[in-house]
Formats: structure tokens, C-alpha cells, sequence
């Protein structure tokens, strides 16, 4: 495309400006009005190519343009997946910010839907319940809208150091809370018990009460967490979380999917390490240890922020 320039008027110009004002930039009322290219377009046009990493100049170009129309998406607006050349622009910020607060960490936050976007958007379906194909169709966007009061208004800071609430707040977070906790095999079953030991151990008034399965947790409880050593089936408005692929992003990504399940009350799975699933004795009751003390923070971490 041939440069729009300082001097110029018209509709190419006023495409420019209705751009550049919807993004945050001032621009003279009587260069809108009259369609003109005028100083203040032109410093607007500065001012947005050196937010956005492009060469100086008060000119509109074909690189300038592109990225004035990219951001100028928002969320949801079109469907993104990974392709070269990669999508840019508004929407894909938007999202990466979202994603990265939720607990998957999509790398910096660039506006670029690359390999580590695409990861993090295949994880959080997974966690929500839907089919992690890594395709952002409205579905994708809707589950990160419905959850919008976690991350809305936040700016991503990257991957929280998993570690204890402190003993008061973690007594407060299972006193408040009416938690119903079941397993399904030996191992998590195991496991499960010394979350139950803990968590009386962290209040005489806990909350978290421990069943042999899903009939028997009353209906009025806060939520449902169940342990699993394998892949779970899939079950309507049930979601999971599997500790493998949490990292230090466990209490993050166990809030998301309590804010996600449509089950009520909230009801989600929680993977156990893959190594829960060896059944050869290799398995030790210091591991289980130390699994259930990782559950029990990342609950009440979870609840905590709730």
C-alpha cells in the first residue's frame, strides 16, 4: 500500500484516526471533522509505532497498518489457533493475560499466538472439561469470559511460588469452607486419608469431611474434590486438574476450575502425579506425604483468594 502521510485527507485518513482514537490516542477534533492528516495525527501515529516496537515515523505503512488493524481485535472477535505467520494483535494479549492469571502460563505476554499460547490454551481446556485441541473457537472464549471476576482487571505476573498460606489463614479457609473429599483406587485413597489428617490437624473445626464416593456427599457442600490416579472420564460440568502439568501453578489452576465447573456445587478432579499410579511398592507413604500437603495448601491457597 502506498503511505498515508501528514497532509492528506479523506477516508483512508479517517479509517486511520476512528483507529487511533478507539485505542487511546488524542487526536484535534478539527483534523477528525475535516478528515486531515494534521500534526496531531501524526504525533498519534509516532506515539503508536514506538508502543508497538515499529520504526519512527509519523507515516502510515503497510507494516503500521497491519498492526493498527491487529489491535484493534478484541477478544474473541476472531477465531485464533497456531499458524504462520502467528496471530497478532489486541485479542491475543487479552487472552495470554487471562490465561496466564488463570494459572497457564503462556510465556510473555507479546500479543503473538505461538507454540507456548497454543500449550497454554490446550491445557486450560483440558482443566475446564472441553476438548484440548488448542483451537480458539467461541466456546474457548466463553469459558475465559464466564471467568472474567478471577482475572479481570489484572495484569499477569507470572508463575506463584507454591507454598503454605500460613497456618491461621489455612484454619480459616477449612472452617469456612464445608469440603467433601473421596478417591477412587488404594493410592488415592491413601491419599486422600492424610489430607483428611491434616486438615484436622490444622483445625479441630475443619470443614473437610472425607467419603467413601460421589452418593454420599450432601448437596449443601461448598465443593467436591475427588482424587484420581488415572485419566478421568469425562463427565458434564465436571472439570480436573492434573498435578503434573500445574507446576508451581496448582492453587491457580484448582481455582480456575472451581470457577469453571458447571457442576453444582463445584466438583473437580484432581490428578494425582503419575507416579501414584505404580502399584509396585515403589510408591512410599512419605511421597503420599508430601502429595497430600501439596493438595491441602493449593485447597485452602484456592479458597483463600476466592
Amino acid at each position: 500500500m502506498d503511505p498515508i502521510k501528514e497532509g492528506m485527507d479523506g477516508i483512508a485518513v479517517e479509517d486511520v484516526q476512528d483507529r487511533l482514537v478507539s485505542l487511546g490516542y488524542a487526536i484535534a477534533p478539527d483534523e477528525r471533522d475535516a478528515e486531515r492528516f494534521g500534526p496531531s495525527t501524526a504525533e498519534a501515529v509516532l506515539a503508536f509505532r514506538r508502543a508497538h516496537g515499529l520504526e519512527a515515523g509519523r507515516d502510515v505503512d503497510a507494516t503500521m497498518w497491519s498492526s493498527l488493524v491487529d489491535e484493534g481485535y478484541h477478544m474473541g472477535d476472531r477465531t485464533l489457533y497456531l499458524r504462520l505467520p502467528n496471530f497478532k494483535g489486541n485479542d491475543v494479549r487479552t487472552m495470554q493475560n487471562a490465561l496466564s492469571i488463570l494459572g497457564f502460563s503462556c510465556g510473555e505476554i507479546d500479543g503473538c499466538f505461538g507454540a507456548h499460547t497454543e500449550a497454554a490454551v490446550k491445557q486450560f481446556q483440558d482443566n475446564v472439561g472441553m476438548l484440548a485441541d488448542g483451537m480458539c473457537f467461541q466456546d474457548t472464549f466463553q469459558a475465559i469470559w464466564r471467568l472474567y471476576h478471577v482475572w479481570g482487571g489484572k495484569e499477569a505476573q507470572g508463575p506463584v511460588p507454591q507454598a503454605g498460606i500460613g497456618f491461621a489463614r489455612a484454619a480459616s479457609v477449612l472452617e469456612d469452607n464445608d469440603l467433601a473429599l473421596f478417591a477412587d483406587g488404594p493410592i488415592a485413597r491413601t491419599v486422600a486419608g492424610r489430607i483428611w489428617n491434616l486438615a484436622s490437624a490444622t483445625s479441630e473445626d475443619s470443614g473437610l469431611a472425607l467419603y467413601n464416593g460421589l452418593d454420599e456427599v450432601p448437596g449443601d457442600v461448598t465443593a467436591i474434590l475427588e482424587l484420581v490416579c488415572d485419566d478421568p472420564e469425562a463427565q458434564p460440568g465436571v472439570t480436573s486438574v492434573h498435578m503434573d502439568r500445574c507446576g508451581d501453578d496448582l492453587p491457580r489452576r484448582l481455582r480456575t476450575s472451581l470457577a469453571a465447573s458447571r457442576h453444582r456445587p463445584p466438583y473437580v478432579r484432581i490428578q494425582l502425579p503419575a507416579d501414584a499410579n505404580e502399584y509396585d511398592g515403589s510408591f512410599t507413604s512419605n511421597r503420599a506425604q508430601m502429595i497430600a500437603s501439596v493438595i491441602l495448601d493449593a485447597v485452602c491457597a484456592a479458597f483463600d483468594e476466592a
